[in-house]
């Protein structure tokens, strides 16, 4: 039995993803702020390490999800109308901050230079333990996820998908930030105008998986 998403599923969940990614956020901010602080070399170690502490929350979700399957379809299915409400949340909320004034949730004093090794590790404990990172996989992965096949390669791969472009995103906010230093602080329009637009897709997104999912 194949445990791979059929292609417009996973097209969709790619383009979620993707745009989720590049929604600026507080991992965005502590990255670019890490940069500012200690430079390329620091950023680059924290990307990596938050991206390793997402992994942490992929293994530990495919595991807690495959249970909640063995247990009960239903409980799987209350599970899954749960999580597209937590989207649409998500999405009022992004609206929300997108259209407060006042700066993002991390500024450049926050975070002091430390040495690279330093960084990689604080990079990952950041996001091991961070439980909004792991609500929200629980949230966004089993919107797309076939109860019908074996559901932990499918979480793990759909989760490794997006640390990946996490990551990648990450990785494109040091380069930024090595190179105009103080840009992610003095454009907060454009923050704003990113964060409004990640919400509606959210809000969107959640809806529409509540509205096509009958219960029962």
């Amino acid at each position: 039995m194949s445990f791979a998403p059929q292609l417009s599923a996973f097209a969709v969940f790619f383009a979620a993803a993707l745009v989720i990614a590049l929604t600026p956020g507080p991992g965005i901010f502590y990255v670019g702020a890490r940069t500012l602080a200690g430079g390329r070399e620091e950023g680059m170690a924290s990307s990596l390490g938050t991206g390793l502490g997402g992994l942490v929350h992929v293994i530990a979700g495919a595991v807690g999800l495959s249970a909640v399957v063995m247990a009960s379809a239903e409980a799987f299915t209350v599970l899954k109308i749960a999580g597209a409400l937590y989207l649409i949340w998500l999405g009022i909320n992004a609206l929300r901050q997108g259209s407060a004034e006042g700066m993002p949730e991390v500024s450049v004093t926050d975070v002091k230079a430390t040495g690279v090794r330093r960084a990689f590790r604080e990079g990952v404990l950041v996001e091991a333990t961070n439980p909004k990172t792991a609500v929200f996989f629980l949230a966004f992965i089993p919107q797309f996820i076939d109860a019908g096949a074996p559901v932990a390669p499918q979480f793990i791969f759909l989760g490794l998908v997006s640390v990946v472009l996490n990551t990648l995103a990450d990785v494109g906010v040091v380069f930024l930030a090595d190179r105009a230093r103080r840009a992610l602080a003095t454009h907060p329009t454009a923050i704003r105008r990113m964060r409004q637009g990640s919400g509606a897709v959210m809000l969107g997104l959640g809806a529409m998986l509540l509205l096509a999912r009958k219960p029962g």
